[in-house]
């Protein structure tokens, strides 16, 4: 099996991006309950025949689509040795514990965050963003939320984000029991940056109103665009209305760790609490995300139930600190922090900063190689790693936005490449995010080559009724 995985990513760029699973692969992954025991060697021959050849295949070097992250050798590696062990991340004295205690530690390092935070290891963004708010609504609320729920809440309590946020941010926000329409979501500038004044005025007619301002989420790389909110305004705001000042800074964050990109995320260590991936723009594999949370007393209120059973004693299997059941929801975790204490040592700071900064000099590549077409136009600047362009060669009797949905199925199911979508300013494009440490320039070459190609192609065919 080790055998084969390792081939399987050596050879990654012989294959094709994307392959749909055919009808009879689906069919035989229906099959009912096996009763009795099948032979190891049988059951990896199925796997080999019918699950290893159709991935979402992000490990390819043209997978631009969402960000999924790539994944490495060791990464995987470090999955295998993780399982071996099997232990369990709620807490007591073993030595899983220090490996993630090391690993928040250098988060913390990288970052500029204060030493002195708190943390915890989780599945992804979407889980830090909900512990992150969970915190702020907890601390912001002004009454024991855990004791008594919001129903006791004296003034309904407001969280602010841009109209860019992810939707992550809402979900945690329905899923705190405060209400989609709790969160008000700010108009952006022509950047796709949160606009700070239309946010002051948003606070200060809220509170006028009688509702209870409570948290802003700042952007560090929005889905769409990559766009990083001012940070340092956005802290300065929350400092001044004594607001709580969270960061969504899944995969932008991590451009801290480039010299060169670091000034674009200043103001990430003043929030008091920031989420992001490892499995995003540090390649590691699927599932590692990450919240820091300034204060450690209220990340530790939020979350703490110390059953009998669940008693800390100063010595033996029972001792050790800390016990994160206490600083999330869940209390049977997973040995998440192995593959990034292997892969933050196998590859250096240093070294994840050169690939996220080379990400980004790919980002401006691929958007010099659109401006230069006649045929493409980019509909967003390009803040970091995202590029948003469509074909544009088009009569005007075709419909823009069917024509690009139509290169974007053709790119997909021909397995060339495997870009997204979004819809910017009202127009349907191709969304490119480049957390691929395997793509190279010539991937984006071949690429916009394609893109002319397959729009041209479609344009011919709607010429000649085809």
């Amino acid at each position: 099996m080790v055998d084969d995985m390792m081939d399987y990513l050596m050879s990654v760029r012989d294959r094709p991006v994307w392959r749909p699973v055919p009808d009879e692969v689906k069919r035989g992954l229906r099959r009912p309950l096996p009763q009795d025991p099948e032979a190891p060697e049988r059951i990896y021959e199925d796997f080999l025949r019918d699950v290893l050849p159709y991935p979402l295949g992000n490990i390819h070097p043209r997978f631009w689509g969402w960000v999924c992250g790539t994944g490495t050798p060791l990464g995987m590696l470090a999955e295998m040795l993780a399982a071996g062990m099997n232990p369990n991340l709620a807490g007591a004295n073993h030595v899983a514990n220090y490996v993630e205690g090391q690993v928040l530690q250098w988060c913390k390092e990288m970052l500029g965050y204060p030493q002195q935070a708190s943390g915890i290891l989780v599945s992804g963004c979407s889980m830090a963003n909900l512990i992150g708010l969970a915190v702020a609504r907890n601390a912001m609320a002004g009454f024991d939320v855990r004791r008594d729920g919001l129903q006791d809440s004296p003034k309904p309590i407001v969280f602010y984000s841009s109209v860019e946020a992810h939707s992550s941010i809402q979900k945690a926000v329905e899923l705190l029991g405060l209400g989609s329409s709790f969160l008000r979501r700010i108009a952006v500038d022509d950047e796709f940056q949160i606009d700070v004044g239309s946010l002051r005025s948003a606070v200060s007619r809220d509170r006028e109103e009688g509702y209870r301002p409570g948290c802003v989420i700042g952007n560090a790389g929005t889905i769409n665009t990559g766009a990083i909110d001012d940070l340092d305004g956005l802290a300065d705001l929350c400092r001044q209305e004594g607001l709580w000042f969270h960061v969504d800074g899944a995969f932008g964050a991590l451009a801290a760790l480039s010299p060169r990109l670091r000034p674009l995320v200043s103001g990430l260590e003043k929030a008091d609490s920031l989420a992001f991936d490892f499995h995003k723009w540090m390649y590691m594999p699927i599932e590692i995300g990450c919240v820091l949370v300034k204060n450690e007393a209220d990340h530790r209120r939020a979350f703490s139930i110390v059953e009998g059973y669940l008693a800390h004693e100063e010595t033996g299997l029972a001792g050790g600190a800390p016990w994160f059941h206490e600083y999330g929801p869940q209390l049977t975790r997973g040995f998440r922090a192995l593959k990034a204490w292997m892969s933050i040592r196998e590859h250096g700071a240093r070294r994840y900063g050169r690939l996220i900064r080379q990400n980004v000099e790919q980002a401006r590549y691929l958007a010099q190689l659109v401006d230069g077409s006649r045929e493409l136009e980019r509909l967003a600047p390009v803040a970091l790693n995202i590029v948003c362009f469509r074909f544009r060669d088009a009569p005007g009797n075709l419909d823009l936005d069917a024509v690009n949905r139509e290169i974007f199925h053709v790119l997909t199911e021909e397995g060339i490449a495997v870009p997204s979508y979004a819809t910017i300013s009202g127009k349907y494009c191709l969304r490119v995010a480049i957390t691929n440490h395997r793509s190279r320039r010539e991937d984006f070459d071949l690429f916009v080559r394609e893109v002319i190609r397959i729009g041209k192609e479609i344009i011919r065919k709607g010429r000649s009724g085809g």
